[in-house]
């Protein structure tokens, strides 16, 4: 996790992220002391299979039928059905790449290196904010995270002691009082389901009135058919029918933003690393086809898809650090 933390520590001036993904991709701009993909000229080829995050599914797709193009030798399979199915792919060698949207947890770690002798490596690959989203047409423009845990969560460990059930509860008046709050969430298999536990339910239990989802497209679809619904997931599902809140801390704190400066600077209070997680012996070198696919993702042309796919893209100085990890 300190690693994790300190990704976001490294400034580097942003532009605000805008309401979808297609408007992002125009404001954000790529560190452009980031180095180009150099192909390796030597070649290489075989298949790779990726199995993991709902959230990475996208990137993982994009990165995959560009990296095609430059090797066309290379077959990419991505699977991608939650972060939970990610640690026992790589136990079991399944796969050779694990994207997950939240770190690995102590006991996932533990059962790796009793299969392994030696601990998974974690990559870094995009940033991302775990957005909460309501309808387009809903009035409310912020929350505090004990809010957030009083509307999600059934034992309200942020300090509220109770539930939070209608739109009126929130500070809403007219039509908007006595509207009843509709909840849609990510299932237990899923990494943003584990870390909206952890961080927005201070590690408390959902509702069981949560309408989980099996992605987080459908989370953002069934928000954008509901006036009344709120949920959550990463801002690159982020669409023009919804509207992702400012978010606070607690109620005496400034509400901020999804975008990329509050991620880089950790304001925001659900800021998070995508990452992808490898089988990586000490001292050896990785798969050649997996450790020349993160070089592409984490290249200049790598990093513009991440921006393309509506995430936010890693400083060169984070790559770097993360290319020390191949080595």
């Amino acid at each position: 996790m300190k690693m994790i933390r300190s990704l976001a520590l490294l400034a580097l001036a942003g532009a605000t992220l805008a309401g979808t993904a297609a408007r992002a991709a125009e404001a954000l701009q790529v560190d452009p002391e980031l180095s180009a993909y150099k192909k390796n000229e030597a070649g290489v080829s075989g298949t790779l299979n990726s199995i993991g995050s709902d959230t990475l599914n996208e990137l993982m797709t994009l990165w995959n039928e560009d990296f095609h193009k430059l090797y066309e030798g290379v077959q990419v399979q991505v699977e991608g059905k939650g972060s939970g199915t990610a640690p026992p792919a790589l136990i079991e060698g399944t796969a050779q790449l694990g994207p997950m949207s939240r770190p690995m947890t102590p006991d996932e770690i533990q059962k790796f290196e009793d299969r392994h002798g030696y601990r998974p490596t974690a990559i870094a690959v995009a940033l991302d904010a775990l957005a909460v989203f309501t309808h387009k047409d809903n009035p409310i423009q912020s929350l505090t995270l004990p809010q957030v845990d009083a509307i999600f969560s059934r034992t309200y460990r942020g300090g509220l002691g109770g539930s939070i059930a209608t739109w009126g509860e929130l500070g809403l008046g007219g039509a908007w009082a006595s509207r009843p709050i509709s909840l849609f969430g990510r299932n237990s298999a899923s990494g943003t389901y584990g870390f909206f536990k952890e961080k927005a339910l201070y590690k408390g239990d959902f509702k069981e009135t949560v309408k989980e989802q099996p992605g987080s497209s459908s989370v953002v679809n069934g928000v954008s058919q509901d006036v009344t619904a709120i949920g959550y997931s990463g801002i690159g599902y982020v669409t023009a029918s919804v509207k992702p809140l400012a978010l606070a801390k607690m109620a005496d704190d400034e509400a901020y933003a999804p975008s990329y400066e509050n991620v880089l600077s950790q304001k925001y209070p659900l800021a998070r690393a995508l990452l992808i997680y490898v089988a990586k012996a000490p001292g050896q070198r990785l798969d050649p086809v997996a450790e020349e696919f993160l070089k592409y993702v984490l290249s200049k042309e790598g990093q513009q898809v991440v921006v393309k796919a509506g995430y936010l893209p890693m400083t060169a100085a984070m790559v770097k650090k993360q290319l020390e990890q191949l080595n």
